[in-house]
């Protein structure tokens, strides 16, 4: 991961820009899945710490946007940039970087370049349909996931098989890894998004339900409620609850095991994508981690 940091740098310092340099500090930090990912992929090859800095250039650009279109004023504990410098700022430094990634992917494969550019289209698109969705309380299923699927799961899928192209690797099965991890990944956020509390989030608890996202317990939750709970739930939507409707919230997810639920769709996905590339037990490792972290 050293190398990594170090190309990091690298590509910010040929910016030229001391403010680019500065406000990219303030997103310092993170798991740094989607590099680690690439690394264990395809650690041999003498591009993959620079591909794996592009890939962490570009989720960076996305969590920037990300915080203006949801008005975030935290981002893993501390302020975010649009808080601090404000949403003109934090957009123009998410496309300074989206820009910086795609003028190193030129150095790639066709094929290899393709394959990250189309996941930030993908990821582009997903984030204007879950802005979308917040309008109004959604409980499709199917709607949810695809939605998740291109938001966050295709760029950690496009790094998976970016990186197995470069490596000479089954890129096909490692896309299913990908695409799986990603969505399992989101699933357990979501779940912690309900079960932790403000200290271990960095942010406000249940805040995506008040953001306007119905993530996956609180869809399960609906299927399961009567006509009157659910219209008091759709009320609660995207709105500051008080306490003892939050209280109520969790009480009807424990009574129908709408988290439960939720995990055994991730257990499921993770099942898949271990299947996918069994023989490797690094990214099966990864994966076990992942679905264990507790909620």
């Amino acid at each position: 991961m050293q190398r990594v940091e170090l190309e990091i740098a690298r590509l910010i310092k040929e910016i030229e820009y001391d403010e680019v340099t500065k406000l990219f500090a303030m997103l310092s930090g993170g798991k740094r899945l989607r590099a680690k990912l690439i690394l264990k992929i395809a650690p041999n090859h003498e591009k993959a710490p620079l591909l794996a800095a592009i890939v962490e250039l570009i989720h960076g650009a996305s969590l920037l946007h990300d915080d203006v279109i949801d008005d975030s004023h935290t981002r893993r504990g501390v302020a975010s940039v649009n808080a601090t410098e404000g949403s003109k700022t934090a957009v123009m430094l998410g496309d300074i970087l989206y820009s910086k990634a795609f003028t190193e992917l030129l150095s790639f494969d066709k094929e290899i370049a393709k394959c990250v550019a189309s996941s930030v289209t993908a990821l582009s698109k997903g984030e204007m349909q879950d802005v979308k969705m917040a309008d109004r309380f959604n409980s499709d299923e199917k709607k949810y996931l695809d939605m998740l699927y291109l938001k966050t799961a295709t760029l950690i899928e496009a790094a998976a098989t970016a990186s197995a192209l470069l490596a000479g690797k089954d890129a096909q099965k490692h896309a299913v890894y990908g695409r799986n991890l990603g969505l399992s990944f989101q699933i357990i956020d979501d779940i912690l998004d309900i079960t932790s509390d403000a200290t271990t989030l960095g942010k406000p608890a249940m805040n995506d339900f008040v953001e306007g996202k119905c993530t996956l317990p609180y869809i399960y939750l609906y299927e399961a409620l009567n006509e009157e709970d659910k219209k008091r739930l759709e009320r609660s939507h995207a709105q500051k609850t008080e306490e003892s409707e939050t209280l109520w919230i969790k009480e009807k997810m424990k009574e129908n095991e709408s988290i439960e639920k939720s995990f055994l769709l991730a257990q499921k996905l993770s099942y898949e994508a271990m299947q996918a590339v069994e023989d490797d037990k690094e990214l099966v490792s990864i994966l076990e981690t992942m679905i264990k972290r507790s909620y």
